[in-house]
């Protein structure tokens, strides 16, 4: 991993409203070969995908499958793959589901949350970003109170990108429609976010869009972005 000074982002020019740009800027900053776009293929992750496609199609991507995404997600993981052309490198915390149980026991999330999050997302997100000195993401400051502040670029020693962060869930689904971007099937039934099958529920007319992940749980994340 390279060491990189915290940006200035007024000199850079960038702006909130030109995600586009974000993504040229954080690619030629942080160098082709040190960048990840890191994403689990909902509507935002689906637009950075399109976006840097059209700017940077080598810049690898990066997917935690947490062995318990419902079937339309990996549907999809495989539709975008094919369609942009993915560099796609895959995370997992065992080869398999069976494997996993076999050590940690079935229903780990039942018993021990946090436990099941750490071994699933973030352990496997800790190895993609082994080496590696900046990431992309698809968060959102309308996407849950947690994420109310968060800025156009973070910086802790290694720098993560948020280029959609001002943008709203219109904004992202205007531009879906516009592009012709593929998306997850469940998204027409109601599911805003989408995590883990056993952990995700339709969100309710007035909801934040997370609120349907960890549901009477009193939490809007997992933990992985706390890397």
């Amino acid at each position: 991993m390279i060491t990189l000074e915290e940006p200035s982002l007024l000199e850079a020019g960038l702006s909130e409203g030109d995600p586009a740009r974000t993504i040229e800027w954080a690619v030629n900053t942080v160098g082709v070969d040190q960048i990840v776009v890191a994403t689990s293929f909902g509507p935002a992750g689906m637009v950075n995908l399109h976006m840097v496609s059209e700017i940077a199609p080598q810049v690898p991507v990066v997917f935690v499958d947490t062995l318990y995404h419902f079937d339309e997600t990996l549907e999809l993981a495989d539709i975008a793959r094919r369609r942009y052309d993915l560099d796609l490198h895959v995370y997992r915390a065992a080869d398999s589901r069976e494997d996993f149980e076999r050590v940690y026991g079935e229903r780990l999330w039942e018993h021990d949350l946090e436990t099941f999050h750490d071994l699933t997302k973030v352990k496997p997100m800790e190895r993609a970003l082994d080496g590696i000195s900046g990431w992309i993401t698809g968060r959102r400051r309308d996407q849950s109170s947690t994420r109310a502040d968060l800025p156009l670029v973070e910086y802790n020693g290694r720098m993560k990108i948020n280029p959609l962060v001002g943008w709203s869930r219109e904004d992202v689904w205007a531009f879906i429609r516009d592009n012709e971007i593929p998306y997850n099937r469940l998204h027409d039934l109601g599911y805003a976010s989408i995590g883990d099958e056993p952990l995700t529920t339709p969100t309710l007319l007035g909801e934040e869009e997370r609120a349907g992940r960890w549901r009477g749980q009193g939490r809007l994340e997992c933990g992985l972005h706390t890397l």
